[in-house]
């Protein structure tokens, strides 16, 4: 294993997670080729082996290679099956019984939600309605639903920090709002479930997260970035920059889902971020700039005039309040610019 994602994956083991609450549990991990799901897995074998936990992973893929490819490293594990799923598709059988769920599949490049937008709605709100449909089936003791952020919308010109219950405008004419309302719709769906079936789950509203296990093909703003210090080259804003941006470390978040399956109160959401870390997408790249490229490359602006078309976030100012985690007892701890100082160091050794 990348040896800088060993020393963030050895945080995780090393955290208050109730690990011995995951013994002789199985899981069932959507998503599981992202960098969410496949750094939940990558952590929860690595703790099993440590503390001999006896845990089972199912790994919901949809591409088989791509998967051998990721996971390459943890192939020899059995405590690691796949289950090759198109969630557009009726579910296969499971026979193995699943404990716990965490449901992190979703299309992330805006490009594709441009393009495609009905295809990310009936992925986002189809897929998870079989995913619920199997944890009612199983009768699971958790399931946790990967959402963002964005389920916000526009509040406005806010000067407080945004806590769960506030919610803001979404534009349903525009097709990028594809992702932030299907989000919301399956929030929705997900307390509908709590409410109807008495199921246990919670939504982990993500900020922007990054950090060492990113992927190759990532092309949002924070790989732009790092890439831009790798080789060092200008940065380049097609926007003004002048949009807030809430941010989190891979291993932040990974260690606040893991306790949201066993914490936290059924029905309600969370939002995962580390309020340190807001600024806009300019005050990022002055930092990226200054402190991570120790001046060596400058900002370049060049604005588009069909940002939408490319499938750019709209404007909006959000801060994030992190309270309702806190008093789970979870704390967030890497800066921005330790965040892009991990990432990139992954990135160039994940190379060499």
């Amino acid at each position: 294993m990348n040896s800088v994602l060993l020393e963030d994956i050895e945080k995780v083991a090393k955290s208050n997670l109730p690990f011995l609450l995951y013994r002789k549990c199985t899981f069932l991990i959507t998503g599981a080729t992202g960098l969410i799901g496949s750094l939940l897995i990558k952590s929860l074998l690595y703790c099993n082996q440590l503390y001999g936990l006896e845990i089972k992973i199912i790994a919901m893929i949809r591409n088989t290679e791509k998967a051998k490819k990721i996971f390459r490293d943890e192939l020899p594990d059995t405590a690691l099956t796949f289950l090759e799923q198109d969630l557009v598709l009726p579910m296969k059988e499971i026979k193995e019984r699943i404990d716990y769920i965490i449901h992190a599949a979703a299309i992330t490049k805006s490009k594709y939600m441009v393009n495609y937008p009905a295809d990310n709605i009936i992925l986002s709100v189809g897929g998870t309605m079989s995913i619920l449909e199997l944890a009612r089936k199983m009768c699971v003791k958790g399931m946790v639903y990967i959402s963002s952020m964005e389920v916000y919308g526009d509040l406005g010109d806010l000067e407080y920090k945004v806590t769960e219950e506030k919610l803001g405008y979404i534009d349903i004419a525009s097709p990028r709002s594809c992702y932030p309302e299907g989000k919301r719709l399956c929030e929705c769906l997900c307390n509908a479930y709590v409410s109807q079936y008495h199921l246990n789950i919670k939504s982990a509203r993500l900020a922007q997260t990054f950090g060492p296990g990113i992927l190759d093909d990532e092309d949002r703003v924070f790989a732009q970035f790092a890439r831009s210090v790798i080789f060092s080259q200008n940065i380049v804003l097609h926007t003004d920059g002048t949009s807030d941006g809430n941010y989190v470390y891979t291993v932040d978040a990974i260690i606040a889902i893991l306790l949201l399956l066993t914490e936290g109160s059924s029905g309600n959401a969370y939002n995962i971020t580390n309020e340190d870390n807001h600024m806009t997408i300019r005050d990022m790249a002055e930092v990226v700039a200054e402190k991570v490229a120790y001046g060596k490359i400058k900002i370049i602006y060049d604005i588009k005039s069909d940002v939408a078309s490319k499938g750019y976030f709209p404007r909006v100012k959000l801060n994030l309040c992190a309270d309702k985690m806190r008093e789970l007892g979870w704390t967030p701890h890497e800066g921005i610019v330790e965040m892009y100082q991990r990432m990139i160091a992954y990135m160039i050794s994940d190379k060499c």
